[in-house]
């Protein structure tokens, strides 16, 4: 499969991380976006409510010091008609929502019942008075209700004046010693405030007596005529009456986790304290929702567009940046076919690309040279060729070709040399019903003496390997002989294992070798841990440590030299053992076969034209288990 250009890939990586901080700064933003507008709603909300709380409060505070200061004036002064009447037309003036005001005396604190009892209230643009004489002045009386103290206030339950053509009105009595003063309130100005509260596009407010009477509520039917208690679904608060008493407690609130007709709202409650009333103002939980969805699909529509437009100036710089290399690569393909003579595209930039260009000239040239001489040499290199590939025939010949089918485990090996002749080798070998003997090594060196050494390490493991005997015992029985006539001081790196078929234990030594790969059949990849001891042939008496591992069915494992991950391409980058536990986690779930032809599939086309510097084993082994049937 062909591997994305530089091009791509520079915009993948490009695009990924700037993609990554547009998102992050973007979600960043969101986040606080939500937060503020959260707060600010909620912020707004509160204020509004105490606000238009003490916005009512203004007048209805004026009205409670208006009624004290008549009780006071008439407890401590002395009145005659014409003076009273002017007390109450000035108690009146200077309050322009107090209708009316009444002076009512005790029948028994004057030779004559009702002698001075005064009633001024507007009619038309003049604040007219009547004395008991001239009207009926039982109407304060009758809205006063309980009896009220000396200097006390008592506010009446709100009503409905006919006289006013339904006008909301409220009686305010203040009590002085030897009668009662009242005032009557006008509503309507400050229930159109309320009436006017609103919170984002359907939240509203009421306003509630101390009684729980709706002074005023949006809904109809409601003002003067229901009370919170038998109608408490009006705001939210059904089956809550503890709720309710909150809200009349005359404490500022918020009361959360209610609903108005099955919608979520948010009641905010502050007291009118001048007449113990209660503001409540809901605000719609529903319509913050659909502000942050509106707010989450501005910020994603904005980030769709900066993350298209991005990716698009992204794409075209890379292309533009990797156009030279582009030209360089269709020159060395031109190269690659044989055709010497291709010119390289000029690059007038001092950089890596006019490095590589110039790299590539000397390569050509150097090549043309190579083949001059390469072809004098031919000639005298096809008798050693030939030779050397009898000699690589004899060298494969000892290794196991084909290895017999058995129940518990699939087993498939490979080895390419470098030359012609090499010193890798593997083996597999059983030492009695339950056990097989696996072998991998590598020879130092390349070429005949590696081969001959390798064919002595061969024989002697297979030699020093009996039942019972683990695998460091083998090693340090394979030392001793190597090391016994080593003039050279060649030496060898193995690894040696014990496979019980039946438990699936692996006993292993390690004389610095690779560690192999244990793939679990959950996926989960692992090195054998490696016990770092001394390769073969170099000291005599080097002892050897045994290690353990278990396989459970479905577990492979990968045996491999160093000239698997010590592969190189064309710019001398290794292949890495990170590349190779990326191919065998790609590979894994197939047959052993499948996985050693894919590996080595993988390392050629990693390393492309480049000589092969090192030769390469590699072993695969899947686990089946003890009750597996055979193929299976």
């Amino acid at each position: 499969m062909k591997r994305p250009s530089i091009a791509a890939r520079l915009s993948l990586i490009v695009s990924l991380y700037t993609s990554a901080i547009l998102l992050t700064v973007l979600g960043v933003d969101y986040l606080r976006s939500l937060a503020t507008l959260e707060a600010e709603i909620e912020r707004n909300t509160r204020l509004q409510t105490e606000a238009t709380a003490n916005a009512l409060e203004i007048p209805l505070g004026a009205a409670a010091r208006t009624a004290r200061a008549l009780a006071a004036a008439l407890t401590h002064g002395h009145f005659d008609d014409a003076s009273a009447r002017e007390l109450l037309r000035q108690g009146i003036a200077d309050n322009r929502d107090v209708f009316g005001a009444t002076l009512r005396f005790a029948p028994n604190q004057h030779e004559t019942s009702r002698r001075h009892d005064h009633d001024c209230r507007w009619r038309g643009t003049d604040i007219q008075c009547l004395d008991g004489r001239e009207a009926e002045l039982d109407r304060p009386l009758a809205r006063a209700g309980a009896p009220i103290p000396d200097g006390g206030l008592s506010w009446s339950r709100p009503y409905f004046d006919d006289d006013l053509g339904q006008a909301r009105m409220a009686t305010l009595s203040a009590a002085f010693d030897g009668g009662l003063v009242s005032l009557e309130l006008n509503l309507d100005r400050l229930t159109g405030e309320v009436a006017a509260l609103r919170v984002l596009d359907s939240g509203h407010a009421a306003l509630l007596a101390a009684d729980g009477t709706f002074i005023t509520h949006p809904l109809a039917g409601l003002a003067l005529r229901r009370d919170i208690h038998a109608t408490p679904e009006a705001l939210g608060l059904a089956h809550h009456p503890q709720l309710i008493a909150e809200l009349l407690s005359g404490r500022p609130g918020v009361i959360d986790g209610i609903e108005i007709s099955g919608d979520p709202v948010r009641l905010y409650h502050a007291p009118i304290a001048p007449a113990g009333w209660t503001l409540a103002v809901v605000l719609p939980i529903k319509e913050i929702d659909d502000d942050v969805r509106a707010l989450a699909l501005t910020t994603t529509a904005i980030g769709l567009l900066g993350l298209v437009l991005m990716l698009l100036a992204i794409t075209l710089s890379a292309r533009a940046i990797t156009r030279p290399l582009r030209r360089l690569v269709a020159a060395t393909r031109e190269i690659a076919a044989g055709r010497l003579d291709t010119p390289l595209p000029l690059h007038p930039h001092d950089d890596e690309i006019g490095d590589l260009t110039a790299g590539f000239a000397i390569m050509t040239r150097s090549l043309r040279e190579h083949i001059e001489r390469l072809t004098a040499s031919t000639a005298a290199q096809a008798r050693i060729a030939s030779e050397l590939r009898i000699a690589h025939d004899i060298q494969l010949s000892i290794l196991p070709r084909r290895l017999a089918p058995h129940p518990a485990f699939d087993l498939h090996a490979l080895v390419e040399p470098a030359r012609e002749v090499g010193g890798d080798f593997y083996d597999c070998f059983a030492l009695d019903a339950d056990h097989h003997c696996l072998v991998i090594a590598d020879v130092a060196g390349k070429g005949v003496p590696a081969a001959l050494f390798m064919a002595v390490a061969k024989t002697l493991v297979k030699t020093a390997s009996a039942p019972g005997r683990g695998p460091a015992e083998v090693l340090e029985r394979v030392n001793a002989e190597l090391a016994r006539d080593n003039p050279r001081c060649m030496f060898v790196t193995l690894f040696c294992a014990v496979l019980d078929h039946r438990s699936g234990e692996l006993i292993h030594a390690n004389a610095g070798h690779n560690p192999p790969l244990l793939l679990r059949a959950e996926g989960n990849l692992e090195p054998l841990p490696s016990q770092g001891q001394l390769v073969l042939g170099v000291m005599a008496g080097a002892h050897y440590r045994d290690a353990r591992a278990r396989l459970a069915p479905g577990d492979r494992l990968l045996l491999y030299t160093d000239g698997v991950t010590e592969a190189m391409d064309a710019d001398a980058t290794l292949y890495g053992e990170a590349r190779l536990r990326e191919a065998l986690r790609a590979l894994g779930t197939g047959s052993p076969r499948t996985l050693v032809e894919g590996l080595i599939e993988e390392v050629h086309a990693f390393a492309g034209d480049t000589p092969q510097a090192d030769d390469i084993t590699l072993m695969a082994l899947a686990y089946r288990g003890a009750d597996a049937p055979l193929g299976d």
